[in-house]
């Protein structure tokens, strides 16, 4: 058995012992092992990786590759990269920290863990899909159970959330559908057959006015499920009515699908329609990055502060690959790593906060370190990390972005380099107001100030998530080599 289908079977493998599980307690283990064999499996794919690709300089290594439906050309061809590879890590630690923060989850546990599960299961073949008909099956496996997820689990507005959230990114996925068909009808221009492998279609010499067209068709397919303004409406709904673990997952790991497939996609396979087009999308990331900060500051309740403040951090990702600059681009993926990291201890932290006092009002909240010191003290640690604190991994990945982007000689893009570095200072607006208010101000909630302290799970649910934020902050450049080496290939297309 090849090392990436494993990514596939044991998902599928913990679902069908999740189907047959008759308790409730039951249900936790499976969950719990079969996320633990994922984490066990991406740390072995790390050093794996590593080995390989010191006597190995193909693009993608691990490679597989079984035909599917021959007359189509569609195969199920899988492999991976430096990047890949960090995603996946990304993604198994995220969704074992999930299991461990959903552990008491009461209301259908055995359909929850199983969603759960299958979204994970997408993901993972997103990341390691080099046919883009797979990759696209994948990418609507993991979009799917997000309704479910949200719409029976959910809190608030749930089906008016989940409904929105359906909405937005299957007609995201229908215009992202026209731009794949797009690129594969344009596969053969010179001469070949027609093909989804993104590495064949890479050496194909494209029409230019082909890649005008469906550039943007891809990119904003994609785009969409990275909250890219203006369409980013469905993401704050979302998280707001989401359970923690789904916030956690919907923000840590399915939202980088967006940036992942704008790089992989959009930029690789249409590299004259990304140089044309370029201006027009880094306006608007621009816009999400400054308009996402300011919206954050408005907010009163703590799920819609971290949602809009993921509008902004990943409106940063978008805006660094849009740059074309290989720096920026380093920084664009060592951002969606900290953020799926921080945004997930984000929600994780909220949602322990709203199960003790059952509020998420700032202006109900003060006064959690004194009662909750753990908890407390691991959001000031996650705050702090969040607006970029040198020694975490934000700073690393942010500096690498705007030193990359403020490369760019030209006025424009200078500019708009200094409008989105604005939002630093917004951003420490709104984390050090919240720390303030709602962990170091004034006791509020006097009737309940004996609230239950953190649980082993979820500590250990938390702690998944933070030491690698500070591993990436303090140790950088091992992650930096691997992400810089893996995109060699892919930014001499654009350059």
């Amino acid at each position: 058995m090849d090392i990436l289908s494993l990514f596939i079977i044991v998902p599928i493998l913990t679902v069908v012992a999740l189907v047959f599980s008759k308790t409730l307690e039951r249900s936790r283990v499976i969950a719990m092992i079969g996320s633990i064999i994922q984490a066990a499996m991406a740390i072995n794919l790390v050093f794996a990786y590593l080995k390989e690709r010191a006597v190995n300089d193909d693009i993608m290594v691990f490679t597989k590759d079984v035909v599917w439906f021959k007359n189509f050309n569609i195969h199920y061809n899988i492999g991976v990269d430096g990047i890949s590879v960090a995603l996946l890590a990304l993604t198994a630690i995220v969704v074992l920290a999930g299991v461990f923060i959903s552990w008491k989850m009461k209301e259908l546990p055995k359909e929850f863990f199983i969603s759960l599960i299958v979204l994970s299961l997408g993901v993972y073949g997103v990341f390691i899909s080099i046919d883009l008909f797979t990759l696209f099956v994948f990418f609507e496996i993991a979009v799917i159970p997000m309704y479910l997820l949200i719409g029976i689990w959910g809190s608030g507005p749930r089906e008016y959330s989940a409904m929105k959230l359906t909405l937005m990114l299957m007609g995201a996925s229908a215009i992202l559908l026209v731009g794949i068909l797009g690129i594969y009808f344009n596969s053969n221009a010179d001469g070949g057959p027609l093909t989804f492998n993104i590495l064949d279609i890479a050496q194909v010499n494209i029409p230019i006015a082909a890649q005008k067209l469906f550039f943007p068709l891809v990119f904003v397919g994609f785009a969409v499920i990275s909250a890219l303004f203006p369409f980013h409406t469905w993401s704050p709904d979302g998280h707001a009515s989401a359970p923690t673990a789904v916030s956690m997952l919907h923000a840590g790991v399915l939202m980088k699908l967006g940036g992942y497939g704008v790089f992989r996609v959009a930029m690789y396979l249409l590299p004259a329609g990304a140089l044309h087009w370029s201006w027009f999308f880094i306006i608007l990331a621009a816009f999400g990055v400054v308009y996402g900060a300011f919206a954050a500051i408005k907010q009163t309740d703590l799920k819609y502060i971290n949602a809009y403040a993921s509008v902004s951090h990943l409106g940063l990702v978008l805006f660094a690959l849009l740059t074309l600059n290989k720096i920026a681009w380093n920084g664009a993926m060592i951002q969606s790593l900290s953020h799926g990291l921080l945004t997930a201890l984000f929600f994780a932290l909220i949602g322990m906060i709203y199960g003790r006092t059952h509020t998420r009002d700032v202006a109900k909240l003060g006064g959690m370190m004194k009662i909750l010191p753990f908890i407390g003290a691991i959001y000031v640690i996650t705050g702090l990390a969040y607006l970029g604190l040198p020694g975490f991994s934000g700073f690393v990945a942010e500096m690498n972005i705007f030193v990359g982007a403020f490369q760019q000689p030209d006025m424009f893009n200078r500019i708009l380099t200094i409008i989105v570095v604005s939002s630093i200072v917004v951003t420490a607006v709104y984390i050090l107001r919240l720390v303030g208010k709602v962990m170091m101000g004034p006791l509020l909630i006097n009737e309940v100030t004996d609230l239950p302290k953190a649980t082993w799970y979820e500590k250990t649910g938390l702690l998944l998530l933070m030491i690698p934020v500070i591993a990436i902050g303090v140790v950088p450049f091992w992650l930096s080599d691997i992400i810089m080496k893996s995109l060699e290939p892919f930014i001499q297309g654009v350059l």
